[in-house]
């Protein structure tokens, strides 16, 4: 949690600056590619949380990978962290910076599971009801797969889940025949 406030405090600074600089949609593509580098290299994940390395190195290891692929601010941004010593939250102010941008933009977000991947076709549909749902022009939906699900799909929007799963359905069927309505309930 306060990981969650220390980014968000540092998101909506580096949001305001890069509106002001007209550097938005740069910002977000660089958070976007560090998120995606944290997520698939998880020694550089665990390197920007371990205490032992220094925080000038750390910062030199940002340097070497982003320097010439990412804005000046967010090269900016990432110094200034590391001078602070708040490394460590870098991965947690690259996810709420997407989330600020979202919301800037008037993005809804949306999750779906399905059993199987979806063709583009029932992805089109997908995003046409969330924008009904979220009353948003503009969706971003993230498919996850889960085979458990044996058939059918969980919609999540905002607060909002639609479950047509084949698997809640059996699990509703489950719980319906382990009613007896001929014994007697104490």
């Amino acid at each position: 949690m306060a990981g969650y406030r220390v980014a968000s405090r540092y998101v909506k600074s580096l949001l305001d600056l890069a509106v002001e600089q007209n550097a938005l949609e740069a910002v977000h593509e660089d958070m976007l590619l560090f998120s995606k580098v944290v997520e698939e290299n998880r020694a550089f994940a665990l390197m920007l949380k371990n205490p032992i390395i220094k925080h000038d190195k750390k910062r030199d290891i940002l340097t070497k990978i982003f320097k010439g692929k990412v804005h000046a601010l967010t090269l900016a941004i990432f110094d200034i962290i590391t001078k602070k010593n708040r490394e460590a939250v870098l991965a947690d102010i690259a996810l709420e910076f997407h989330n600020a941008y979202n919301k800037q933009k008037g993005i809804g977000k949306a999750t779906l599971e399905t059993a199987a991947p979806i063709d583009a076709n029932l992805r089109k549909r997908f995003e046409e009801i969330v924008k009904q749902l979220s009353n948003k022009k503009q969706v971003e939906l993230i498919e996850k797969v889960d085979a458990e699900l044996i058939g059918g799909f969980i919609l999540n929007v905002e607060d909002q889940q639609i479950d047509a799963s084949i698997k809640s359905k059996l699990n509703a069927l489950k719980v319906n025949f382990s009613y007896n309505p001929y014994i007697k309930e104490i």
